[in-house]
């Protein structure tokens, strides 16, 4: 089948899905609002800030938990909070997920989600946008450089999923400046409280239970050097499990010298299982065991691509180096902001040799953390869930 007919097949297939949702969506939207806040999550983080600071406020209201497979949320169903799987295949549970959207007062989401653009929600209701990374390296929504091959139909709907976003969160005029790009946005939607998950820097207590919960885990890493590589997710190495780190080279080289390695990789991508053991005491995969937050904790250097790890990492003003060995392919599928090698808070490199020449000599370009730093979290102080909350159930908005 060619690459046309795939795309007029999973377009043919949206349309089916978005109309079913657009019928159900307007018979339960007769229904009244009630006193209800509705989570729509596939990350999860910025949404379990929000939910933990309205439990400390104590607000009397419900809050309805609709999750995709990959959101790590930890709350539990018991009558007063419902969590319900967000998937086509449980189609009673969809169901009773688009009675809660289309009956509560605020609705909160940390993704692209499709069946927006047939929603229409009462001009009560508030709807905000949690974008799931702190800063934006690679471009996206409207500016993604794949939409161009996308149908007039999907470019349509990915517009009207914009144009729901009441408000969304940002930390730094700059994502302001790319979030009214991306989505089309007025200056007016863009609401400055700052990145809930970034919370977590400012809590001292946090930081320690995640340092003794990695060590609980790896009692040995306590007195190593830690490195983490976590790489940006790539479609092509789903199932090929390929590392571009040559895990290899770098246990000869470097676990004499104490290093370790934490391999922080995306769920779905298939890596072996036996690394830790092929590589005694420097490789470490931590897959789902732990949010990347907490990895940062414990982590000296930090290795990464084009991921938005590094906006939050730079909270702990310490090295990171940019292993971006296909740099001139992404950037020609993606596109970027800004020029990608002077931006970064650190070195760049194309070559595992280079990599570990950079580690060895200590040569991570510290200097430009601290503005890396100010530019991309001017707005996430430590309290932002706070101020989030606040606006949503205090303020006349």
């Amino acid at each position: 089948m060619t690459f046309y007919k795939l795309q007029m097949a999973k377009e043919f297939a949206i349309g089916i899905y978005l109309f079913c949702f657009k019928v159900i969506f307007s018979i339960f939207k007769l229904f009244p609002l009630t006193d209800k806040t509705t989570f729509v999550t596939s990350f999860g983080d910025n949404c379990q800030y929000i939910a933990d600071e309205m439990d400390k406020q104590n607000l009397a209201v419900q809050k309805v938990f609709l999750m995709k497979s990959s959101s790590h949320i930890q709350v539990k169903d018991d009558g007063k909070t419902i969590v319900l799987p967000f998937e086509t295949k449980n189609i009673i549970a969809m169901i009773r997920s688009i009675y809660h959207l289309a009956t509560s007062k605020v609705i909160i989401i940390d993704n692209y989600f499709g069946f927006l653009s047939t929603t229409t929600f009462k001009k009560t209701v508030t709807c905000v946008q949690v974008w799931h990374a702190a800063g934006a390296i690679k471009q996206f929504g409207s500016k993604d450089p794949s939409i161009k091959s996308r149908s007039a139909g999907a470019r349509k709907r990915f517009l009207e999923v914009y144009q729901k976003f009441d408000y969304v969160t940002i930390g730094s005029e700059k994502m302001a400046e790319i979030f009214q790009e991306s989505f089309q946005l007025p200056k007016s939607h863009i609401l400055r409280t700052g990145i809930p998950r970034t919370d977590f820097f400012f809590n001292d207590e946090s930081k320690k239970t995640s340092r003794r919960a990695l060590l609980a885990m790896f009692p040995e890493l306590e007195h190593k050097k830690i490195m983490l590589y976590a790489p940006t997710f790539r479609n092509d190495g789903l199932n090929t499990g390929e590392i571009a780190l040559d895990l290899e080279l770098l246990y000869k080289e470097l676990q004499s010298e104490n290093y370790a390695l934490l391999l922080k990789l995306h769920p779905a991508v298939k890596a072996e299982h036996d690394l830790q053991h092929k590589f005694p005491g420097f490789v470490y995969p931590v897959h789902s065991d732990f949010h990347v937050n907490q990895l940062l904790i414990s982590t000296d250097l930090l290795i990464t691509d084009y991921s938005s790890i590094p906006f939050e990492f730079s909270y702990l003003e310490k090295p990171m180096i940019f292993f971006a060995y296909d740099l001139e392919k992404y950037e020609k599928e993606r596109g970027f902001w800004e020029d990608y090698s002077s931006s970064m808070p650190g070195p760049v490199v194309s070559t595992n040799e280079e990599l570990i020449k950079k580690i060895r000599n200590a040569d991570y370009s510290i200097e430009k953390i601290e503005p890396f730093k100010q530019k991309w979290n001017q707005y996430s102080t430590g309290n932002s869930s706070e101020k989030l909350v606040d606006f949503l159930f205090h303020n006349s908005k």
